[in-house]
């Protein structure tokens, strides 16, 4: 069984787990741990809604679906555990931020939950994935499920910096209302693309500006080392 949905996420998504495409996914993800090794642990699978409640939502960065390795997923898009070594693409949205950011200093460890707890939902599309085994879980509910929540966030009537980075996220503005609402764009800060569209596009910056001119808090984007 998937853990219920976090109080602050209720009254926007209670219902969405009642419909069928959501049983089902439930009834997948059942017979999956059976079988193999899911990550994130069941109890992180809503670690993203349960650290930034609906009301607090001032950013949301997507990002597409957990990382497979051993201990490093716990539900929240890019972030990894403390003790994990820092992922490629995470070393590289570090590179960026130390371009971008005047002070910042890259930090030991890639543990984002202070930005989550600033107001800045980090979603991934797609909630869960088999161990080694990217995108296995793509196509079999989840993408509805977090459709629902990038709607959701969309109809809040202050003003949300949404923050795309890749083509895979950038097709979610068709559900985004731009003229109400912020686009942050840049390329994917994987290897594979970062020096095409990811490395100056000074999305932090640009992210704080937004906020700044909503009337809404800015970002401290210095991640503490341990």
């Amino acid at each position: 069984m998937l853990p219920p949905i976090p109080e602050g996420w209720r009254p926007q998504l209670e219902d969405e787990t009642r419909k069928p495409y959501f049983q089902q996914l439930e009834k997948f993800l059942e017979q999956e741990r059976r079988q193999f090794k899911i990550f994130p642990p069941e109890e992180d699978t809503f670690r993203a809604l349960e650290l930034t409640p609906y009301r607090d939502v001032n950013v949301l960065l997507l990002g597409q679906d957990p990382y497979p390795g051993p201990g490093q997923a716990h539900g929240l898009c890019f972030s990894v555990r403390r003790e994990v070594p820092v992922p490629a693409s995470l070393r590289n949205i570090y590179k960026e931020l130390a371009s971008d950011i005047k002070g910042f200093r890259i930090p030991n460890n890639g543990y984002l939950v202070p930005w989550a707890e600033q107001g800045m939902l980090m979603l991934n599309a797609v909630l869960t994935v088999r161990e080694h085994k990217p995108n296995s879980h793509k196509g079999k509910g989840w993408e509805t499920f977090t459709d629902t929540i990038i709607s959701r966030v969309n109809a809040k009537r202050s003003r949300v910096v949404f923050v795309l980075w890749g083509a895979y996220a950038q097709k979610k503005i068709a559900l985004i209302d731009t003229a109400r609402h912020s686009i942050v764009k840049a390329a994917h800060p994987s290897p594979l693309s970062a020096r095409n569209g990811f490395f100056g596009k000074k999305s932090f910056s640009a992210i704080n500006k937004a906020l700044k001119e909503a009337g809404k808090p800015e970002i401290d984007w210095q991640i503490p080392d341990i």
